[in-house]
């Protein structure tokens, strides 16, 4: 089983951190720090709570005066990298919105090293228009991490983040800044372009789909935004979205032999097969999908989507087989009793079955 990410909090993390900022702070007090950050309450807290802690106990441990303790920061900040040390840009969270000038330049700093994504946020809600100006800036800035968050700083619907609801009723003023970066040199600044307008489209469907109208054909990279913005759309079977990327009506299509474990245990795989077949000399491009409908502990049913395949099929049947594991993961409860599996292809359900989970 993996290690857990908030075990990046360790002692050796915090004996490195009073290092570094008693170097360049005389009166810190290494094991006072110490002892208030690894307290009788630490092995409890989860990732944020651990992140936000420390950033706490910087501010009991450095000088009172904001501008003091943010220079100390930056320049200790410098030595680490990694997504851990997002406690510094979370100290500016905390104790930086009144001081707007010194934390956005602070909140650039940090997130050279590790990100600010979440830091920002709380300056958007409070001086939108002119941090939203400011995004557009970072969006030509000539580090990469600085202009991924021009983007990832204001998805509405960053994962663990303070919510930006404003822009999941109207996303308009985000989409000057995705238009800096559709192009963007960095793989890892594309991706955020396009995790952000997937958010988008959980809110803003034909929004996202003029934006890939429009970019979609330009060149490689951009056509890989899009298809991956697009991803919940697909999933969706958007009429408009599968058209665009070639996924017709799968009406020459039929699936036969459906065969679908009766019963699983609750850790161990799901086995499936079935095959496709077309009336016409080719399958065909196909994107092929299952979903499952997940047991609540109300008895209803969840449900969600699972990719197989995507391709270019020039035969007229193809044989699928798939496995789907029931492993206990930190993102799912699983519940025992009546789940349901339906095959699904360029968008259309076209067989279901049951089974059971034990």
């Amino acid at each position: 089983m993996p290690e857990p990410l908030k075990n990046l909090y360790s002692v050796e993390l915090v004996e490195s951190l009073c290092e570094q900022v008693s170097n360049l702070y005389e009166n810190f007090n290494e094991d006072g720090f110490s002892n208030h950050v690894i307290n009788n309450e630490w092995e409890d807290k989860e990732l944020k709570e651990r992140m936000k802690h420390i950033s706490e106990s910087l501010h009991q441990y450095l000088p009172m005066e904001y501008s003091d303790a943010i220079q100390i920061l930056m320049k200790s900040s410098s030595k680490f990298s990694g997504f851990q040390y997002m406690f510094f840009p979370g100290f500016v969270e905390l104790y930086g919105l009144s001081k707007y000038e010194e934390s956005i330049h602070a909140l650039e700093h940090f997130t050279k090293h590790s990100s600010s994504e979440f830091a920002v946020r709380p300056f958007i809600k409070k001086y939108n228009q002119k941090m939203m100006s400011q995004m557009e800036l970072w969006a030509e800035s000539e580090n990469h991490h600085v202009r991924r968050l021009a983007s990832e700083g204001c998805r509405p619907r960053l994962p663990w983040a303070m919510a930006l609801p404003e822009f999941k009723q109207d996303p308009s003023q985000i989409l000057p800044i995705l238009e800096k970066l559709k192009n963007d040199d960095s793989e890892y600044v594309r991706r955020s372009v396009a995790n952000n307008l997937n958010d988008i489209s959980k809110d803003n469907p034909q929004t996202v789909i003029e934006v890939a109208k429009s970019w979609l054909g330009n060149n490689k990279q951009t056509d890989w935004v899009i298809k991956h913005a697009c991803r919940t759309l697909l999933k969706q079977g958007q009429p408009e979205i599968m058209k665009l990327f070639g996924f017709s009506k799968p009406k020459h299509v039929g699936i036969r032999n459906l065969i679908v474990q009766k019963s699983v245990e609750m850790g161990s795989n799901l086995d499936f097969s079935f095959m496709l077949e077309s009336r016409q000399q080719k399958l065909g491009k196909l994107r092929i999908e299952y979903a499952i409908g997940f047991v609540k502990k109300n008895g209803n049913l969840s449900r969600k989507i699972f990719k197989i395949s995507e391709s270019e099929i020039i035969g007229n049947n193809k044989a699928v087989t798939k496995s789907h594991s029931f492993k206990k993961i930190s993102t799912r409860k699983y519940y025992a009793g009546k789940h349901t599996i339906n095959i699904i292809v360029n968008g259309h359900e076209l067989t279901s079955m049951e089974f059971l989970l034990n």
